[in-house]
């Protein structure tokens, strides 16, 4: 499936605010984020509209950016997109290529209230332990997109699950305008299979329209087949794609 421009045109910018890196930058329409070089959304320059200056020199601009922030250079391209300055083709004959195939997938809200799904407007210490515990298992991956979640501006909600006492499923939203990002969905591994995701992601669904949205986007890469499985049971369904090109 190729992009829908006036989809990606919108949502782009949002999902932009919405996952804040510790660094940015700005060369026209090119947004240039950095962190700790582990999560590519806020390690990546996101061309969104063109640059204030010739492509090669823009290039030029975000690999000495980087650079000097001990990172390589990163660009997150969404397939399709119409791009004027045919920036893929440009970064094949620099020797970049496409890697992490992703999908952005948007959906009507459904709302469902769940009395056992602790909310909250903080990254709690419960949270952080699931987020870690069911993640790539490096401690500085962790950290980043930990920090990256605090840093979402509100209107947001921090959602957690605990069975018998202990944090066993989290989530999270941003809120702007219509649209609520959905994040950090993680589930314990000896809890999985078991509808918990579902019941974090109706609750959070729930927060996101009483704060006035009424769509959710979410990413998920193309060959994680269980989370697109309970997205689409959702009713999510793709509205495009977008990769990340790095040298190498």
């Amino acid at each position: 499936m190729t992009a829908e421009p006036a989809v990606a045109q919108v949502l782009e910018p949002v999902a932009a605010r919405a996952w804040p890196p510790a660094e940015s930058a700005a060369i026209g329409g090119w947004r240039l984020h950095a962190s700790s070089g582990f999560s590519g959304r806020i390690d990546a320059c996101w061309p969104l509209a063109a640059p204030d200056r010739p492509v090669g020199d823009a290039i030029a601009f975000v690999e000495a950016w980087y650079a000097a922030r001990g990172l390589p250079p990163l660009f997150k391209i969404v397939d399709g997109g119409g791009d004027p300055a045919e920036l893929a083709g440009r970064l094949t004959a620099l020797g970049y290529g496409p890697r992490t195939e992703t999908l952005m997938m948007t959906g009507a809200l459904r709302p469902l209230c769940d009395q056992e799904v602790r909310l909250s407007d903080a990254v709690g210490e419960g949270f952080a332990a699931v987020f870690a515990a069911a993640g790539s298992g490096d401690a500085g991956d962790a950290n980043e997109r930990l920090c990256a979640l605090r840093r979402i501006p509100p209107p947001r909600a921090f959602a957690r699950l605990d069975i018998e006492g202990r944090p066993v499923a989290i989530g999270a939203c941003a809120v702007e305008g219509r649209w609520s990002g959905i994040f950090a969905m993680r589930t314990d591994a000896r809890h999985r299979r078991r509808g918990i995701a579902g019941r974090i992601l109706g609750a959070l669904m729930t927060e996101a329209a009483d704060a006035g949205a009424v769509n959710a986007y979410l990413r998920v890469e193309a060959n994680n087949a269980t989370a697109r499985r309970l997205y689409d049971g959702w009713g999510f369904t793709e509205a495009y794609r977008y990769r990340y090109w790095a040298r190498g």
